[in-house]
């Protein structure tokens, strides 16, 4: 019965963790920020957002379709709808605000950037503050 098994053997082998292109690749990520990284993830998120309102949009219809008459299904498949439309319209009224935002402040929250803080700005913020 435990011929069918085949034998294994052990083997040394050296693992080479150095980069097969000696790190040239790797350069690619000194230009990453904090800034980058922020603007990356709600691009991300609105992609994400977009795919799954058309993945609920998709769903609903079809559900509807197979509902066959039943006022249950079809009620069901009518709310699974109207909630990815109201997803979408909320995702898209956020982007907005932010560009309005963006526009009228000069705050642009979807190219955020980090301040830079040098010596001696504490001191001046604190006197505007303080008096």
């Amino acid at each position: 019965m435990f011929g069918l098994i085949p034998t294994v053997h052990a083997q040394p082998t050296n693992i080479n963790l150095q980069p097969q292109d000696g790190g040239a690749n790797l350069a690619n990520l000194s230009g990453l920020t904090i800034t980058g990284v922020i603007q990356t993830f709600i691009t991300i998120a609105l992609i994400v957002a977009g795919v799954v309102f058309l993945f609920m949009l998709i769903v609903g219809g079809i559900r509807w379709i197979m509902s066959g008459g039943d006022k249950a299904q079809t009620e069901t498949a009518r709310n699974q709808i109207t909630a990815a439309l109201i997803g979408l319209v909320v995702v898209f009224a956020a982007y907005a605000i932010a560009t309005l935002i963006a526009n009228i402040f000069g705050v642009d929250i979807l190219n955020f950037t980090v301040p830079q803080i040098t010596p001696g700005t504490g001191a001046m913020i604190s006197s505007i503050f303080l008096g």
